[in-house]
């Protein structure tokens, strides 16, 4: 990577060259002491003149490059000052204007080192060579020679060098470096892992499904070699207040002269404006931010992209993978009656293993998810718009569409209701030409966008808009969980496009997006963002800042990051001014001599720097931290929640079955969603009223906050002794009374809405505390 060598040794030669010029200043200094001291007043005034010119030489070289780029700055003050006190025989003044300028550069290039030590880490760690293995062969190969399908061997601490699928054993990983999260992930077989990522268990191996330039590691490597190179508005502010602060200082150093005849008063401002506050504490605030934000996941090109973010005021949305997961996922696995749906998802996953289409890599997702283990398919074809088929221990298996001429069977038609209502996809699983079963997919909502977007209209986002090309209905249904202000449906790459350009117009504005169809409407808007850790090359290519973690929360980190750099950029610009100015009136008055006023000044300039580099700590807390035990507890709970979900959907199918015929059979599918509201949902729910909500009592202020939650689980108790009591008096009459069946229909479907969305609350307010990304 020659650029990131260039740009280490750039950074050597400043700094060597930060040191001898501070050195070059200092030692003139100490002299001169040491003369004074020793009664040899001479030669003490020819030390500091010296250290005085010896910062003259460089500051005139910055003035010169300033105006070689039509830019005026507030040097030319600094440079004045330190001639002004060799006009007037100040030379110790000048000495430690000397120090005081290059002490104050010294500082900006430790702290921008400092500042965009993680930009250089995420650029030195990246990998250089892997370990391909062709049989029983491993053998090292330069990244370049990486392909698709290839084998490689993942040695404990290495980092992954490109994008694959695990293949064998549970591989821990440390996913810090791309997602911020400090705790290690373990990824099983056949799940995805990214490049960059640290192996901080055993040996594992993977099959590369990118090459090592279109990985995801290499994306964040390029844009890292970009960020901090651009310079942002806040950073021009010095240029901007030159252009009155450079006239009021000579105005108020030749009134000083004019009305006291002492030139000596005149130098004296000089020195106090000198204006290293202005100069130096803006850039190495933005430039902290850059380095904070990366340190979250988040990877800003340039400073002007994080100014532009700290005051933006509208953001503009992609539905698909940016508020919503962006790829289907099973919602119910819905089985004819008899049918395990659990052999059923096994028997389909074992013909959709083999197939590339997103809903088979869903399906196949959701049985290893669940435990299940996929058998090998014989006879497995493919065919387009149609579906997968293949033998699984000796069965004729068809995943898709419903065989030509078969017809929707009765138990199905609520079930494909359902999807209508839904908008999700249906699967289709036909066993020997019999429809047994249908698997729902569709693109749910991210659990963190509620609060996100809540946490964005906190930091001063004030209107919040949606374009997406799908349907207006499920679309309006997205808005409307979110609260968002508008959202635009049946949308093309051109819509999206006029509608980010209407937007930027009236108001700064951000566009959030993640596929390739998003790339022109992030390049229109005033700050792209693109989430990265799955999105396109193309959207992150035209993005000012790509989010490298699939978490939509993060754009609400860089908002705080982003808001918090520029205020404390613009607050220390103004502070170090304004304490300058008054040091100027006190030094016209001739209260403050040039000697002193140089240590004055020096205090202001170390004092507005140090409070620049507040930048590179932590804010207030954007979100509420939990303890490690409670962090267990979430993750132990949301685990369970993706385990009850789908059986939750047998409450609303046993009352269909019921309000359709109410006979035996509807008898035992009642008794059957009893047990497990007894057996596993109450249990559930009262562990989560002893052992979870306690726990996030001390995060959250109080139990008041999960006071509205332990009502829904009242109500969830309620119910289920009620349907209980129902399901006595029918098994007593050996079958339904019809008086029974309107309040037993209402009582199993309003159980069925009070759980989805206690569910959805509390893995949107509760959940989403866990430091686990994948929650």
């Amino acid at each position: 990577m020659p650029e990131s060598r260039d740009r280490h040794r750039w950074e050597r030669y400043t700094g060597v060259a930060s040191a001898l010029l501070l050195a070059g200043t200092i030692v003139p200094l100490l002299a001169g002491v040491i003369a004074r001291v020793a009664g040899a007043s001479t030669v003490a005034d020819r030390w500091w003149a010296a250290g005085t010119v010896v910062a003259i030489v460089p500051a005139l070289w910055w003035v010169i490059s300033a105006l070689r780029r039509g830019r005026a700055g507030v040097d030319l003050i600094a440079v004045l000052s330190l001639g002004g006190t060799l006009l007037v025989h100040e030379y110790l003044a000048g000495a430690l204007i000397a120090v005081m300028l290059s002490g104050g550069h010294a500082l900006d290039a430790a702290a921008e080192r400092r500042a965009t030590r993680d930009l250089r880490a995420l650029l030195e760690r990246a990998p250089r060579s892997a370990r391909r293995r062709r049989g029983a062969v491993v053998r090292v190969v330069g990244l370049d020679e990486i392909a698709p399908g290839d084998i490689l061997v993942i040695a404990a601490g290495e980092v992954v060098p490109t994008d694959g699928r695990i293949l064998d054993s549970v591989a821990v990983l440390d996913e810090s470096a791309l997602t911020g999260e400090p705790l290690q992930v373990e990824r099983a077989a056949g799940e995805p892992v990214r490049s960059g990522v640290l192996n901080a268990g055993a040996v594992f191996e993977m099959r590369a499904t990118a090459t090592a330039e279109e990985s995801t590691y290499a994306g964040i490597v390029r844009l890292a070699r970009e960020a901090g190179a651009d310079t942002a508005p806040t950073v021009r502010l010095a240029d901007r207040y030159a252009a009155w602060f450079l006239p009021l200082t000579l105005a108020v150093a030749a009134a000083a002269y004019w009305f006291s005849g002492s030139p000596t008063r005149a130098v004296a401002v000089l020195v106090v404006a000198t204006p290293c506050p202005l100069l130096l504490a803006a850039p190495v605030a933005i430039v902290s931010g850059l380095s904070r934000a990366s340190r979250v996941g988040v990877v800003v090109r340039g400073g002007g992209a994080l100014e532009n973010l700290g005051h933006a005021t509208t953001l503009v949305m992609d539905k698909t993978g940016t508020v919503t997961a962006g790829r289907p996922v099973v919602t119910e696995v819905a089985a004819a009656p008899g049918t395990d749906p659990a052999w059923l998802l096994r028997l389909a996953a074992s013909v959709d293993q083999l197939s590339p289409h997103v809903l088979a890599a869903a399906i196949v997702t959701e049985a290893l998810a669940r435990g299940l283990r996929p058998e090998v398919a014989t006879e497995v074809s493919e065919r387009a718009g149609h579906g997968v088929s293949g033998v699984v221990d000796g069965r004729r298996v068809q995943v898709g569409k419903l065989p030509d001429g078969a017809t929707v069977p009765d138990w199905a038609r609520p079930v494909m209701n359902r999807a209508r209502l839904d908008s999700a996809a249906i699967a289709w699983v036909t066993v020997d030409d019999d429809p047994l079963g249908a698997v729902l997919l569709r693109d749910p909502l991210r659990r963190h966008a509620p609060r996100t977007l809540r946490r964005l209209r906190e930091a001063g986002l004030n209107r919040l808009v949606m374009l997406t090309g799908d349907r207006p209905e499920p679309a309006r249904e997205v808005a409307t969980v979110l609260g968002l202000d508008e959202v635009y449906a049946n949308q093309s790459p051109a819509d999206k496009v006029e509608a980010v350009r209407r937007e930027s117009d009236q108001h700064v504005t951000v566009m959030v997006g993640d596929g390739i169809n998003d790339a022109p409407a992030l390049a229109a808007a005033t700050v792209g963002v693109a989430m990265g850790a799955r999105g396109s090359t193309a959207s992150s290519e035209a993005a000012d800042i790509v989010l490298t973690t699939d978490r939509l929360d993060r754009l609400a980190d860089a908002m705080d990051i982003a808001r918090r750099s520029r205020r404390i950029a613009v607050e220390s610009a103004t502070i170090g001014m304004g304490l300058s100015l008054l040091a100027m009136v006190v030094a016209a008055a001739g209260w403050l001599p040039p000697a002193a006023g140089a240590l004055l000044q020096e205090a202001i300039d170390v004092a507005v720097i140090l409070n620049a580099l507040r930048a590179l700590r932590s804010g207030p807390a954007s979100g509420r931290a939990v303890p490690v035990d409670t962090d267990e507890l979430l993750r132990h709970f949301a685990a369970e929640h993706d385990t009850l979900r789908d059986t939750l959907a047998t409450l609303r199918a046993v009352a269909d079955r019921i309000a359709e015929r109410p006979d035996a059979e509807a008898l035992k599918a009642l008794e059957a969603a009893y047990r497990f509201l007894v057996e596993d949902l109450l249990p559930h729910e009262r562990a989560e009223e002893t052992k979870l909500y306690p726990a996030l009592a001390g995060p959250l202020g109080g139990s008041e906050a999960t006071a509205t939650m332990s009502r829904a689980h009242a109500e969830i108790q309620r119910l289920t002794t009620r349907i209980g009591t129902h399901l006595e008096l029918a098994r007593a009459r050996d079958g339904f009374d019809p008086d029974q069946i309107d309040d037993l229909l209402a009582c199993l479907y309003g159980l069925h809405a009070v759980l989805r969305l206690h569910f959805l609350q509390e893995e949107e307010n509760y959940f989403v505390l866990a430091a686990d990304e994948r929650l």
